[in-house]
């Protein structure tokens, strides 16, 4: 089994809590379904954030959904003159049979433009992803309380 890595990169709407969690949520449900990750084969995830973005750890999302035991690091994005604004970026190692060319890397909203030749996801019917994100979220809580 191989330790790969997969990449992903969203916007928020604004620098609050909220949305960066929320943006955050969403894109590493994307990246976990599309991808088939499950927690216990993470090996470590790195956040990153642009200068912009400081009202929330982004990692945070990630202990939401429940990974609790998996190794978590927030840092902030190089400040390159005109970059992509209000990004949130993450790259997962995990475990996996998957070959390199199988995995689905995930640039969402305005992070397409980023990497337009690898941005291509299949459609996502946000209501059920959030559907999804809201039962990680109560199985998290529940076992965090036990």
């Amino acid at each position: 089994m191989a330790c790969r890595g997969v990449r992903g990169a969203t916007t928020t709407d604004s620098n609050t809590s909220e949305d960066i969690l929320k943006a955050t949520r969403q894109l590493l449900a994307i990246m976990i379904r599309l991808n088939e990750i499950s927690p216990e084969d993470v090996a470590s995830a790195t956040f990153t954030v642009t200068k912009d973005l400081d009202a929330e750890f982004p990692a945070l999302a990630a202990r939401q959904l429940g990974w609790i035991h998996v190794p978590l690091l927030c840092s902030y994005e190089l400040d390159v003159p005109g970059s992509l604004q209000k990004c949130v970026r993450i790259l997962l190692h995990w475990n996996t049979e998957k070959t390199a060319e199988d995995i689905t890397h995930v640039y969402i909203k305005d992070a397409t433009r980023l990497r337009p030749d690898i941005s291509d996801i299949p459609p996502l019917d946000m209501d059920e992803l959030e559907a999804w994100i809201e039962k990680n979220l109560d199985s998290a809580i529940k076992s965090s309380r036990q």
